[in-house]
């Protein structure tokens, strides 16, 4: 049976831009570009040329190889004729393939964003779409809040997609612009709207408000439309938009769809798909999701000793797919819920090789249950769970030996009268017999910690050069003043581009975080060539 094909419309770089506190320069937009052409989507849209200078520079040149470099714009204005549109020229006069315009599909937001008819609205439509296609370009129309307008009056948004159509549009996305739809209702409209357009030139662009962005988009294919519009990691607008990350590897993999249709998304690029999207908040500078569809850090972890013992016989029993398709790797997490089969999974995952019967296992396992009853959890702390073993099997040199630290925090007025608060650390340690003293100031006891462990750890100095604390993280574990604190420290080393997290454990805060900062560092010094 020939299957269809379903295209893959990324807005990353327009409506994922739409994101509270995200601003991508030229620059990022550039690098984000070429993730998408290694995912293989089959549109890239790259913003709105004219609306800003980053991205009429973005839109100066053509950017991408294999996708259709896609503008983004709004339909003509009322009361003037296209070639008469600055607005529009420009978006024409852009480095792109093809050329989006949004354009009203509501009758409510016609009267009251755009102040004009029903008919000239549809006369906006239709006079874009032939400039467009007269310009040399693919052209698209986005049905602005589509559903909503249908749902208030149908007659009036199924003539703004069948203008749409008429006039040339090569597609006429439905967009659920505020996110409030559901999937059985986006089913039954599209599988109306099919009456004016047919589904080869139908599109959905659907928003995560309900949380149901990705659903829909299925929905609306297993209706009829065959392109789907999203972002990376479901970026966008206040909850975000139809998430690529998660939508691409169901497509692929569900017998549903995979059998139905093809994506332009090879099995190669599909295994790529998990460093993609953590590359790409990698460049948000936020820490990706661990529990994400597909691409998590957890996605493929499991903690219950029946489930692990169950996993390492035959993976199929817990796991939806293989992780190894989409990039991902098997974790069997060690916590006060595990037994032997966690245990010897985790081990195997972090390179330690042990025999099942060896019985310093039992004395492992025991430790690992009495540690993390103290409020240790080791299943996010993979750096301080691999120290821990090979401490236990005899495996972790003792590289320094911390003999002291002290931390004073001073608020005074500086020189020229400023209040200010001052942290200042002291920390002794012994390497090789010889005792090294290092003082530091930081902007808080931690930092100032920090600074002071590792400024003199004499030859390993250079080991931990590339070493940068980058995330920070305290949980209190029960109430009162004598509270449990535990602190999660996530460590980058900009030599090797390898991250870790380490685990601190404490009543008192900065000897937790001490914990977490010697063990961040001996990591460190346990995977460099030490040679």
């Amino acid at each position: 049976m020939t299957k269809e094909r379903l295209y893959l419309f990324d807005t990353t770089l327009r409506d994922g831009a739409q994101t509270s506190g995200i601003d991508f320069s030229v620059n990022e937009k550039i690098v984000i570009t070429e993730l998408l052409e290694r995912l293989g989507v089959d549109y890239i849209e790259g913003g709105y040329p004219g609306a800003n200078p980053g991205d009429t520079e973005f839109f100066g040149e053509k950017r991408t190889k294999q996708a259709l470099f896609t503008a983004f714009g709004m339909t003509k204005r009322v009361g003037r004729s296209a070639s008469n549109d600055p607005g529009l020229q420009q978006v024409l006069a852009s480095r792109s393939d093809a050329c989006c315009f949004v354009a009203k599909a509501w009758d409510y937001h016609v009267e009251i964003a755009l102040g004009c008819t029903n008919e000239e609205n549809l006369d906006s439509i239709h006079d874009t779409v032939s400039a467009t296609i007269a310009a040399g370009k693919e052209a698209l129309i986005d049905c602005e809040h589509f559903f909503d307008g249908f749902k208030a009056n149908p007659d009036y948004a199924l003539d703004c997609a069948r203008t749409a159509y008429q006039a040339g549009a090569r597609w006429v996305v439905l967009c659920d612009t505020n996110g409030g739809t559901l999937p059985d209702e986006i089913y039954h409209i599209v599988t109306r709207v099919q009456e004016v357009v047919p589904g080869a030139h139908l599109g959905i662009h659907t928003h995560d408000d309900t949380g149901h962005a990705v659903a829909n988009s299925l929905a609306a294919v297993d209706a009829g439309v065959r392109q789907i519009q999203g972002t990376l990691n479901g970026l966008g607008e206040r909850c975000g938009n139809a998430n690529l990350i998660t939508l691409i590897p169901t497509l692929k993999l569900k017998n549903a769809f995979s059998s139905r249709f093809e994506i332009g998304v090879s099995e190669e690029q599909l295994k790529d798909v998990t460093s993609i999207s953590h590359a790409f908040d990698e460049i948000l500078n936020r820490s990706p999701d661990r529990q994400a569809p597909y691409v998590g850090e957890t996605a493929f972890a499991t903690k219950a000793g029946i489930h692990a013992s169950a996993i390492l016989k035959d993976p199929k029993t817990y796991e939806h797919v293989a992780p190894e398709v989409v990039g991902n790797q098997r974790r069997v997490l060690v916590s006060d819920q595990a037994g032997k089969s966690n245990l010897m999974g985790e081990l195997a995952r972090v390179g330690i090789e042990v025999d099942k019967s060896d019985p310093n296992l039992d004395r492992l396992l025991a430790l690992v249950k009495e540690r993390e009853a103290e409020g240790y959890a080791y299943e996010a702390a993979d750096a301080s769970f691999e120290l821990l073993a090979r401490r236990e099997l005899g495996e972790v040199p003792r590289y320094f030996d911390v003999n002291s630290f002290k931390v004073m925090v001073e608020r005074r007025f500086n020189a020229i009268g400023d209040l200010i608060t001052v942290s200042e650390a002291v920390v002794k340690v012994d390497i090789d017999g010889e005792t090294r003293m290092s003082v530091a100031e930081g902007n808080g006891p931690v930092n100032a910690l920090d600074m002071a462990l590792r400024k003199d750890l004499g030859k390993y100095q250079t080991a931990i050069e590339g070493l940068e604390l980058i995330d920070y993280k305290v949980r209190i574990l029960n109430g009162g003043t004598g509270a449990v604190t535990r602190v999660l420290i996530e460590s980058h080393d900009t030599k090797t581009q390898r991250r870790w997290f380490t685990i601190g454990v404490s009543p008192n805060i900065v000897d937790a975080s001490f914990q977490a900062l010697v063990d961040s560092i001996t990591f460190a010094l346990l995977k460099a060539d030490l040679a």
